[in-house]
């Protein structure tokens, strides 16, 4: 007995083979559960608790059933979101524009004017044009016209050719379109070709523009008068009669500071508005960007509001609007 070495038991060769076989990084293939799916009796129905939506239990949600845990849902229909609200920009996001409310027709009004009826107040902002600065070609002008409540009212666009444009530049002449959230054209503002040549005193030099509204019926015309100090404009019916006057300052540079055009009746003596060019620092200076804020009477008859607004158009055009630099030759 002492002579025998003994021996660890014989393992089955599967068993000898699992010892020695590394394990297989690889998940197992998963089961066939259908195959092992054995239906059981059916079970007496039990109301889900209260607090449980659809019988899950507390935590889960069901599509089918509303809970205060909404789901994912990516904007813009199947596309998730890109990038992290907050942290980085959203390109080609577009800008909403909110538009004033659309009055209802009134009576004596011209189409299109019935929101210059129910304001005061109104600001004339011109689109900045990067490529007039690097190309020093002319484009068109256009502005948006909004309220006190940053709502857009009218969108205005210059109407003139490429060669009219770059050949007489601020002295060209011009066709203003304002059109309100419809795209409906209401108003037309035009201003013929003056040569300033000749005297200034010369009626023939004086600048003037026609206001129709809406488009082919005059309602009244803006026309310059000469005077050594300051600009002066006079404001006129369909028939050219003069109904209000226009008063600048001395120096409608406004460097540094804002440039007040006063609206006064025909004596004088009475202020009934006033057209102001906002300074806004560097980009007044170097830029075509103007902003003016133009003040009326809320019970100003509705013709004259629009009258005064044309007026605006006119003051940009023969004081602030700089044309790009040409090269010399």
């Amino acid at each position: 007995m002492s002579g025998v070495v003994p021996t660890a038991p014989e393992q089955p060769a599967g068993e000898m083979e699992n010892q020695t076989k590394p394990p297989d990084p690889r998940p197992d293939a998963p089961p066939e559960y259908n195959s092992h799916f054995v239906p059981g009796p059916p079970g007496t129905a039990v109301p889900p608790p209260a607090g449980y939506p659809g019988g899950l239990p507390m935590g889960y949600y069901s599509p089918q059933q509303p809970s205060t845990f909404p789901l994912y849902q990516p904007v813009g229909g199947t596309h998730p979101v890109q990038y992290q609200p907050g942290k980085y920009p959203v390109p080609n996001q577009p800008v909403p524009i909110t538009w004033m409310p659309g009055p209802t027709p009134m009576a004596n009004c011209p189409p299109g004017l019935e929101y210059l009826v129910q304001l005061d107040n109104i600001h004339v902002l011109q689109h900045f044009e990067p490529l007039e600065m690097v190309t020093r070609f002319e484009t068109n002008n256009r502005y948006d016209i909004k309220n006190n409540s940053d709502q857009m009212v009218y969108i205005v666009t210059e109407d003139t050719d490429d060669f009219t444009r770059n050949a007489y530049r601020t002295l060209r002449p011009f066709v203003l379109r304002v059109t309100d959230c419809m795209g409906r054209e209401i108003m037309t503002m035009q201003r013929p070709f003056r040569c300033t040549c000749c005297c200034f005193c010369c009626p023939s030099a004086r600048q003037e523009l026609e206001v129709q509204c809406p488009p082919g019926i005059t309602i009244g015309f803006v026309a310059e008068h000469w005077n050594l100090c300051r600009a002066v404009y006079s404001i006129q019916n369909e028939k050219k009669e003069n109904v209000m006057r226009v008063r600048g300052p001395c120096s409608t540079y406004g460097c540094g500071s804002d440039s007040v055009f006063e609206v006064k009746s025909l004596d004088g003596v009475s202020n009934i508005g006033s057209i102001i060019r906002k300074w806004n620092g560097l980009l007044s200076a170097m830029a075509d960007a103007d902003h003016f804020d133009i003040h009326f009477p809320l019970d100003l008859d509705v013709k004259m509001k629009a009258m005064i607004f044309g007026a605006c158009f006119l003051i940009d055009f023969m004081y602030f609007e700089r044309s790009p630099p040409q090269r010399s030759r």
